[in-house]
């Protein structure tokens, strides 16, 4: 998992709130079994024009198919982003596609817990400020956002500046690239030497003839 302290990027709006994680990642992709290749598929019928003689093209009002938000790391969305089921593949698609962070005024708590054990920032701001942020990157594509994890501020080009809250186990995880794998890899020497220790008790030696 990537460590992410200082992230600078640029940010694509996307003003709607109670987005589920169906929209975000519709159903009929999640019979996939690897963890990777969900990017293509994020926001599908949100990306694509549902009727009318060009049905299935890409739909060139939807942020995500401006090139002018192309590249962006962040996006800013309503509050109760990523409600709805518990699929962590809403996490996985969002991180294949690009986004390291998410900006909203409160996120569903399933889809909190997944997205940080997936390597994502998810920052809490004031709806004022969400709204904020999403006006300035409407207003100017090229509005760039940081987030400061080890400070916990986010700041922009135009001189805001916000203050946001994260548990301390997860802000660890976060700087230091730690998922569930990772934390347990820190104990390796004491897991091989519990091994080691176990099979030299219990191990069996099979019977002679």
């Amino acid at each position: 998992m990537l460590a992410i302290n200082i992230l600078t990027s640029t940010a694509a709006p996307l003003d709607i709130s109670n987005i589920d994680t169906d929209q975000i990642i519709p159903k009929q992709f999640l019979k996939r079994i690897e963890r990777t290749g969900y990017g293509e598929f994020l926001f599908f019928d949100w990306r694509r024009v549902q009727d009318g003689p060009s049905v299935g093209e890409p739909d060139a009002s939807f942020v995500l198919n401006n090139p002018e938000y192309a590249g962006a790391k962040i996006l800013i969305a309503g509050k109760n982003f990523g409600c709805g089921s518990s699929r962590e593949h809403a996490a996985w698609a969002l991180t294949d596609f690009g986004f390291l962070a998410v900006i909203a005024p409160s996120f569903a708590d399933i889809f909190f817990s997944n997205a940080g054990k997936n390597g994502m920032i998810l920052v809490r701001l004031s709806e004022d400020d969400v709204n904020l942020l999403t006006h300035r990157s409407a207003a100017r594509p090229s509005h760039s956002i940081t987030i400061n994890l080890e400070d916990q501020t986010v700041t922009d080009d135009e001189g805001f500046s916000a203050k946001f809250e994260i548990d301390p186990f997860r802000k660890y995880c976060l700087l230091n690239g730690l998922d569930d794998i990772g934390l347990t890899l820190r104990h390796q020497a004491e897991l091989d030497t519990y091994e080691t220790k176990h099979d030299a008790e219990f191990w069996l030696t099979p019977r002679t003839a």
